[in-house]
């Protein structure tokens, strides 16, 4: 039973940091394509980073703020957030797939996690 659990969300004030992440258990981890989602209230679920064994790719939106890094060894996907902004408001999702090309599409990813709240002030 594959299992992803978000971790590290919280409130910060605008120009703050954080680092999210997920745990994954129950699949070979190296072997999955990773991604971050998040979902503001009232909108679609929107990607935000994938990462792949040798690669990674990012939304505009968070290019040069966000990084996303994995550690295959621990099963931990990580998403560190920089110069956080209240428009980063969402819950974030980390997804996995076993498809290749970091998807930038939910439907391309079969397990998702529970969600973590970022809240971002001003």
């Amino acid at each position: 039973q594959v299992q992803l659990v978000e971790s590290g969300g919280g409130l910060v004030q605008a120009g703050g940091s954080l680092r999210l992440s997920c745990a994954a258990s129950g699949l070979t981890f190296s072997r999955y394509d990773m991604g971050w989602f998040r979902q503001a209230p009232g909108k679609e679920r929107e990607f935000v980073a994938a990462i792949s064994r040798s690669g990674h790719n990012y939304a505009d939106s968070v290019k040069g703020r966000f990084t996303i890094s994995r550690d295959n060894a621990k099963n931990l996907l990580y998403l560190q957030m920089n110069s956080l902004k209240p428009d980063d408001t969402a819950v974030y999702y980390c997804a996995a797939t076993p498809a290749q090309g970091m998807a930038v599409i939910p439907d391309r990813y079969d397990y998702w996690g529970q969600g973590t709240q970022v809240t971002v002030s001003s």
